[in-house]
């Protein structure tokens, strides 16, 4: 074991070994876990750091290899620490996640049946692994379409859903990346006359344990715990990688289809709900910088999404996290764009909205980010979050003054849809799968634009019932 850098955060491989960088400010040791492919871990301890950056790096270890980390510290919800050793983390940097989560107590930090008691069961058995990844990929003469915001048509769609229902898409193929890239959906897609697919999430995100219990499951997605990691389950091709590279082969596909690629993003929070959530990741790393909690009590979190929790944009670390992420997904997976889940949550770095937020002005000045579309759904259920309506002043916040920038919100679909209703029939069935011919196109895009004081709005997508 060698050094290596603190810089890049994650695994990172450059083809005789990997580095790998974790950031921890309230840690006192981290070990970096190894599983082989019998599952026996091999615990190696990272002593060197660097602003708070715990690294190493290991000739001979490449693509493939699985591993998480053990984060040493302080069990002091009361000041809002909540390291334990015990606990197999993610690495929130991890390009490729396998496997799942088995829910079983010792997933918890905390003793289910006394939220006091340290909960010292090793939970390595019951959850995901990190995977190392090559970022190596053959694109080809692959070119963004670069659409023109003012003649785009978006789709939304849900990559499972959408491939489900294609006829035309062999079984196996249904539900997946590879699916979405086959020739019959992207024909279908060109049919419509459709610029752009707005994908619904598709980062790792976490099947709810009160869910399965139920015998549900998370359909839609927007439960994130790996911002950098195509979600797995919608891979043909395996978990150990290869869910990355059919990612971006449906990228590819759609590319030379003239069609770009929007993903739907939830910045705002994480799969580890509140204090009576699981421990998978960012909780036993560093709470305090991750995540947003209640000032006069930190063992609580402070949350505007209604989901637990809320990421603490106040942080400079989760501020990097998030738009490393950003320029990830851009640069490495060539998507075009992005719609954040909930938007008015990453403005809020004390307690308003705030329309010159740290988050908009990175996103603002990044020379990669700020060129690609951008949709903010302007909402949260924080005071003073709902900001419909206020598009061009507020969810600007200055997002809207990149010229590719829109907002997206329930209220502006409600307005679109009596005006399509009056279009001609195979204009407004567009998201209903009634092709939509090329000389109107243009109908519908002016349509948005004579609209655009109320935000861009899309054909939703018509892949289920529930959809519709």
């Amino acid at each position: 074991m060698w050094p290596g850098h603190g810089y890049p955060l994650g695994a990172t491989f450059d083809g005789t070994g990997t580095n790998f960088a974790l950031f921890s400010e309230v840690a006192d040791k981290v070990e970096l876990c190894l599983f082989d492919d019998a599952g026996s871990e091999t615990r190696l301890a990272l002593e060197e750091v660097d602003a708070f950056s715990w690294h190493a790096y290991l000739p001979n270890v490449g693509p493939g290899q699985r591993y998480g980390y053990r984060v040493h510290g302080p069990y002091a919800p009361d000041r809002g620490i909540r390291c334990n050793p015990y606990k197999l983390l993610l690495d929130p940097y991890a390009r490729a996640i396998q496997g799942g989560i088995d829910w079983n107590p010792a997933c918890y930090s905390y003793d289910l049946g006394d939220e006091t008691a340290v909960n010292v069961a090793d939970s390595a058995p019951y959850v995901f692994r990190s995977v190392v990844h090559n970022p190596h990929f053959e694109w080809g003469n692959e070119r963004p379409p670069d659409t023109p915001l003012h003649e785009t048509v978006i789709y939304e769609a849900h990559v499972k859903g959408f491939t489900k229902s294609q006829a035309g898409v062999p079984e196996p193929l249904r539900g997946t990346y590879a699916g979405f890239a086959h020739p019959a959906s992207v024909e279908h897609l060109v049919s419509l006359g459709v610029t752009a697919v707005e994908l619904m999430p598709t980062h790792q995100f976490v099947q709810d344990q009160r869910l399965l219990e139920q015998s549900l499951r998370n359909y839609w997605g927007y439960n994130t715990i790996g911002f950098f990691a195509p979600h797995n389950e919608y891979s043909s091709s395996g978990d150990r990688g290869e869910q990355v590279d059919e990612f971006k082969a449906m990228v590819r596909t759609l590319h030379e289809a003239g069609i770009e690629v929007i993903l739907d993003v939830v910045y705002n929070h994480t799969a580890e709900g509140n204090h009576l959530g699981p421990t998978l990741c960012f909780k036993g790393i560093d709470n305090r910088a991750y995540y947003r909690l209640v000032r006069e009590a930190p063992q609580y979190y402070y949350d505007t999404t209604g989901t637990g929790n809320s990421l603490n944009v106040q942080h400079p670390h989760t501020l990097q996290l998030i738009m490393d992420s950003l320029r990830y997904w851009v640069t490495e997976m060539h998507v075009d764009g992005f719609r954040f889940d909930l938007a008015a949550t990453l403005a809020r770095e004390f307690h308003e909205v705030d329309r010159l937020s740290t988050f908009f002005d990175l996103i603002q000045q990044d020379p990669v980010v700020n060129r690609v579309k951008l949709i903010a759904e302007p909402w949260d259920i924080g005071e003073g979050g709902y900001q419909v309506g206020n598009s061009q002043a507020s969810i600007s916040l200055p997002l809207m003054t990149a010229s590719r920038c829109a907002t997206s919100s329930h209220t502006t679909r409600s307005t679109t849809r009596p005006t399509a209703k009056a279009m001609p029939t195979a204009t407004r069935t567009i998201g209903r799968g009634t092709a939509a011919p090329k000389a109107r196109r243009r109908t519908l895009s002016s349509s948005r634009d004579a609209r655009s004081s109320s935000g861009t709005s899309w054909p939703r997508c018509s892949c289920l019932k529930v959809c519709r």
